[in-house]
């Protein structure tokens, strides 16, 4: 064996790192907008101090589920040693949709299609839930 060929198997490892220190840095992101969204519904719910609609209360709850889904698969992530599991990202691109039908909701005919793109990946996560495909568990 070559004696540079050790540095080159070294590569993966280093690339490695740096994704897991960059994705911590990334999960503390999001848990500071984590807590500022939080902060934003309960001041609007028990202080009652800003002229949100209910609109945009179902926006921020969305928002925060996003936060809190994306932080889910970070850990998630780690703990199943550097994999993200496939189905974690059919429940954030539900959530997401489910918050532009509600942001979003002007025209029915959008609605319709994104409601259907909701039944496709319902579809997806039910494949990615069977026995045969689900791996992560």
């Amino acid at each position: 064996m070559n004696p540079w060929m050790r540095y080159v198997y070294k590569i993966p490892t280093f690339l490695q790192a740096v994704l897991n220190v960059t994705l911590a840095l990334v999960a503390l992101t999001l848990c500071f907008f984590l807590l500022k969204e939080t902060w934003h519904i309960f001041s609007f719910i028990f202080l009652e101090e800003s002229d949100v609609t209910a609109y945009e209360l179902a926006a921020r709850l969305l928002v925060f589920f996003l936060y809190f889904e994306f932080i889910a698969l970070i850990i998630k992530y780690f703990k199943s040693g550097f994999h993200f599991p496939l189905r974690y990202f059919i429940y954030i691109g539900i959530t997401a949709i489910i918050r532009l039908i509600i942001v979003d909701y002007d025209n029915a005919t959008n609605t319709v299609m994104w409601s259907l793109a909701i039944l496709i990946l319902l579809g997806a996560l039910f494949l990615a839930n069977s026995r045969p495909v689900r791996h992560d568990d």
